[in-house]
């Protein structure tokens, strides 16, 4: 039984008449008769009423009728929904974000421009560690991470660049440094403080920048604290263990208890925010959710340069 067989036996219903309804079908009478006569031979029941000059559906062609109307919808609506994935209008994407990537104030600016601009795409949100993210986008199981580090020199995944961030030192808002004036710190005048280390448990991320910085700069952090989440780290700043080193966009965590001070430029640095994904990308919509990630970051950067 072909999806064919199924409209012309709907034509035949609706018109009541062989002759128009193979008109409205742009074919010859006879083989609409003949393929309407198949399918009843296929399906194993008499559908129609044949009378001299008209055909009707008989009891069985009516219950028909309704369920081939509804298998014609769904079909037309898979071919709507599949024209509009192929279009990059319509479909899901799994998009992931380390915690630190979540805070910065483009990433839900991403998020909202893209649900706004392409209300039938599904966006499925998950956070994790960016060994777990970058992992779980080798394995199809994400289409996308935001990450805080460049990509592993052997990952088979491709990303971008979208902005670098500056880091900022946090300290507690009894610090003898909060009480400083608003200037930059030197990094080599924090190598006798406690530390805040961030380090998640497996993989890399941004504490093996901090400490190859720290390291030019002649000390190696001493390390009171390690803690899998940057969240974590200003926690503890705020109840007085110790420093840390944090992207600027953290500045909104514990602003009561915790002051962020800026690096003196000779010593200052940033990191980047990445966007995470496979090589060759195949879906419109993943292609459509890159070009957009970008078209903002670049916007997002020529409002305020310094970010």
């Amino acid at each position: 039984m072909e999806l064919r067989h199924l409209r012309y036996f709907v034509a035949v219903a609706e018109e009541e008449h062989m002759t128009r309804a193979a008109s409205r079908l742009a074919i010859q009478q006879p083989p609409l008769s003949q393929q309407i006569q198949a399918l009843e031979q296929e399906v194993g029941v008499q559908l129609f009423d044949r009378r001299p000059r008209s055909i009707r559906l008989n009891a069985a062609g009516k219950l028909f009728l309704s369920d081939v109307r509804k298998v014609l919808a769904d079909v037309e609506a898979a071919v709507q929904r599949v024209r509009r994935f192929d279009l990059g209008e319509e479909g899901r994407i799994r998009v992931g974000f380390t915690s630190s990537a979540s805070l910065h104030q483009l990433t839900p600016r991403i998020v909202r421009a893209f649900r706004t601009s392409y209300p039938l795409m599904f966006l499925e949100i998950g956070e994790g560690t960016t060994h777990d993210l970058l992992h779980a986008v080798e394995q199809e199981r994400l289409d996308i991470a935001f990450v805080r580090s460049p990509l592993p020199a052997n990952s088979s995944l491709e990303s971008v660049t979208l902005v670098r961030e500056n880091m900022v030192v946090a300290v507690p808002s009894n610090h003898r440094l909060a009480q400083e004036p608003r200037q930059g710190i030197a990094l080599a005048a924090l190598k006798d403080e406690d530390f805040i280390l961030f380090h998640p448990l497996n993989g890399w991320g941004i504490k093996d920048m901090l400490m190859e910085v720290c390291q030019r700069n002649g000390f190696v952090p001493r390390a009171v604290e390690e803690v899998p989440r940057l969240i974590a780290a200003i926690h503890l700043v705020a109840a007085g263990l110790g420093i840390s080193i944090v992207p600027q966009s953290m500045r909104s965590i514990q602003p009561d208890c915790v002051v962020y001070r800026p690096l003196d430029p000779p010593t200052a640095f940033t990191v980047p925010l990445e966007l995470a994904h496979r090589r060759n990308v195949d879906a419109e919509g993943i292609r459509r959710f890159l070009a957009m990630s970008l078209q903002l970051a670049q916007a997002d950067t020529a409002e305020d340069p310094a970010r």
